[in-house]
Order: structure tokens, then sequence, then C-alpha cells
């Protein structure tokens, strides 16, 4: 049976206060997934929050209240599953998990391009890195690309069929 997947949403940084508040280093577009009584898979086993403040960036844990228990989460990383991602993070139109585009064959007029092997953000834009399509490599272009997922050259996502289709991907591919 396969692991289910999980994906680093954040991490835990020092303590604050004398009450076991700890600092927390969001690494996910949805912060409104960290709520009172909402459970996560750490590297130091499962947390559930009993505090959170968002506008000071400070979260505590039931179990460990007091600075010297909340010392010991220091540096946690926390992990949210597929499904919980789904069930507690909500999209508007036009907005997709990174994790839903992953493995969309990119296609540019009907040519197949290549397949999303990944999804990075760098500086404020995401970016898909997509492993060429063998025919193509075979003719001499690069093994993979980068394309910016923006409206610019994505012209649409549809999750259902693993697709993407773009415009001017190819003088991307073309250039790398």
């Amino acid at each position: 049976m396969q692991k289910p997947k999980k994906f680093f949403i954040a991490q835990v940084g020092k303590t604050h206060g004398l009450h076991g508040d700890l600092k927390l280093h969001l690494h996910t577009d949805f912060p409104e997934q960290f709520q009172v009584g909402n459970s996560f898979d750490s590297s130091s086993g499962r947390l559930e929050i009993s505090r959170i403040n968002p506008n000071r960036g400070t979260i505590a844990f039931k179990g460990y209240d007091g600075i010297d228990y909340a010392k010991k989460l220091t540096n946690t990383k926390i992990y949210a599953s597929l499904e919980e991602t789904k069930e507690r993070c909500k999209l508007d139109d036009g907005e997709y998990f990174w994790f839903d585009l992953e493995g969309c064959e990119v296609f540019e007029d009907s040519e197949l391009l290549g397949k999303v092997t990944e999804v990075q953000r760098l500086a404020d834009v995401d970016y898909l890195f997509i492993q060429t399509d063998k025919a193509l490599v075979d003719s001499g272009m690069a093994k993979s690309f980068l394309v910016p997922k923006i409206d610019r050259y994505i012209l649409s996502v549809d999750i259902e069929n693993k697709t993407i289709n773009t415009t001017d991907a190819k003088e991307i591919l073309e250039a790398s």
C-alpha cells in the first residue's frame, strides 16, 4: 500500500512569551487551515492547535503549555495530507493545488510539449517544471523547461483530464 502523500506547510520557530506560544513560519498559501482544534502531522508527532494569533504569527499546541514544554517543538516541521488540504483549503475559480497540476500533459496547438513534474514558486511567480516529450527531445530540444503559470502562457487547465493548454510555451522550450 502506498504511503499517503504529505505536504510541508509550516515550521515552528522560537518560543514567544511564557505561556507556550511559538512563532509559526508558513510555507503555504492557505493560512486559514490553521484553526483551533485542527490537528497536523509533524516531525514531533501529531499536534493539535490550542491557540493561534495570526496577527502576531504565533501558535500553541495542546499538551505543550508553558515555555519549557513549548521549547521542545522549536524547528518542528508541520505537514498536511492531500485529503486535509482539499478539505480545509478553498480555491477560487482558476486556482489549483500544485499537486493537481503535477502530472498534467502540456499542449500547444494540440502538440504535446511534455508533462508537469513539479511546481515551484520563484520570487512571486509559480513555475511549471515540464519534462519535455521524448519526440521533441529526440529532435534536439531541451529535456526540460519552465513555464510561468500566468495567463500570458496558460490558456486553460483541465484537472479531470490532466491537460494544460498553453500559448508561446514552445518558444520557451526552443530557447531553453
